[in-house]
């Protein structure tokens, strides 16, 4: 991986960056997807280095934590405080999430209950055999990256005969809110770089219709420097050639037709349904929900919840959508880093590591 992070490497395509961009004539505007690719970014300094070569980026919607709307949070929130002999299982950093109820962090559990942070779905899996006494709720969110290992734990479930476990399912599908972004006529995008993880599982046929029907260039990319460098480079190539294509720049992971194992299993478990996204609102086909062959394992059927997502949020200051949409970068936010902070954050783009608050407080004030 070393070449990935070379330094003479990295100016080389910095210059070659430039030399391209100049050409064209006029700034151009990438917007990278993926949170990870924020990171990569700010973390390595790419960030004023790109600005210099007359490269705007911009971040997207590519973060499950940030995009999830209040209400999941809420309903969580609510199994842990009023249900007795409840555990409820996440990642880190769904734990905290503001919501008007506070967040899975500060919510006082019911007697008997509590909150567990996990590192892989099938943790959850055991807490329900370790504790058969106990319901287990696993608030499982993500993109395609996750999903198959989600769907995954939902058949070694029933593999099991667990009996006291289910899934709040907050799955989100990449694709369709790109649509949404471009269809809006919001902002105004040159190129974009796709996640090199979630295009791992789906491959890069799925983004051509951005291609063919809106004539943008694209590029999936991995998440070093100068892959995302590479990336970069290919969208302006296809400008200069007027060519618009998929290209794939991370060929070490992604193929055409992605893993169709993991698609499979996905396809098996849950279904596509219309989805609710901080931020972008209603976005058809864009989320999941489990088969009706799996709903003894659906947190919300088993409790008789009803989700009812909206744009409401318990603090209406909040520019976080606003963030996800590529229509505002962080500090114009009038809460970032004033009352919204890392160790005190208002929205969940201030939460995540792949929260573009969060990643612009962390490392672009050096730059600044």
């Amino acid at each position: 991986m070393e070449e990935f992070r070379q330094e003479e490497i990295t100016s080389a395509l910095i210059r070659l960056i430039r030399k391209k961009r100049e050409a064209i004539g006029r700034p151009v505007r990438i917007m990278e997807v993926c949170g990870t690719h924020t990171m990569t970014v700010y973390r390595y300094g790419l960030k004023p280095l790109l600005e210099e070569a007359g490269i705007d980026l911009l971040a997207g919607p590519g973060c499950p934590v940030c995009i999830t709307p209040d209400d999941y949070h809420e309903i969580i929130i609510d199994l842990l405080t009023r249900r007795s002999k409840t555990i409820v299982a996440t990642f880190g950093d769904m734990t905290r999430v503001p919501t008007a109820k506070g967040s899975l962090q500060t919510a006082v559990p019911a007697p008997s209950s509590r909150l567990k942070i996990i590192y892989s779905p099938l943790e959850a899996l055991d807490l329900a055999q370790e504790n058969p006494d106990c319901e287990v709720i696993f608030f499982g969110a993500g993109f395609e990256t996750t999903i198959p290992s989600i769907a995954f734990t939902i058949k070694e479930a029933r593999a099991r005969g667990l009996k006291n476990f289910s899934l709040l399912a907050a799955c989100w599908l990449i694709p369709p809110p790109l649509r949404a972004i471009l269809e809006s006529g919001e902002v105004a995008i040159d190129g974009f770089l796709y996640p090199g993880h979630v295009s791992t599982i789906i491959g890069s046929r799925p983004y051509r219709f951005i291609a063919e029907e809106f004539k943008i260039p694209g590029a999936i990319t991995g998440f070093e420097p100068n892959d995302v460098l590479l990336g970069i480079n290919s969208v302006l190539d296809q400008m200069m050639d007027a060519r618009p294509e998929v290209a794939i720049e991370y060929r070490r992971v992604v193929s055409a037709s992605g893993n169709p194992k993991a698609l499979a299993l996905m396809a098996e478990v849950f279904e596509v349904r219309d989805a609710f996204w901080r931020g972008l609102g209603l976005i058809p086909q864009s989320g999941l929900g489990l088969r009706e062959e799996y709903h003894e394992f659906d947190t919300l059927k088993r409790f008789s919840l009803h989700l009812s997502p909206s744009e409401k949020s318990f603090n209406p200051g909040c520019r976080c959508g606003q963030v996800l949409r590529g229509l505002l970068r962080p500090p114009e936010c009038p809460l970032y880093g004033r009352l919204c902070r890392p160790e005190n954050p208002y929205g969940p783009c201030m939460v995540s590591y792949e929260g573009a608050c969060l990643i612009h407080f962390k490392y672009g004030q050096r730059w600044s």
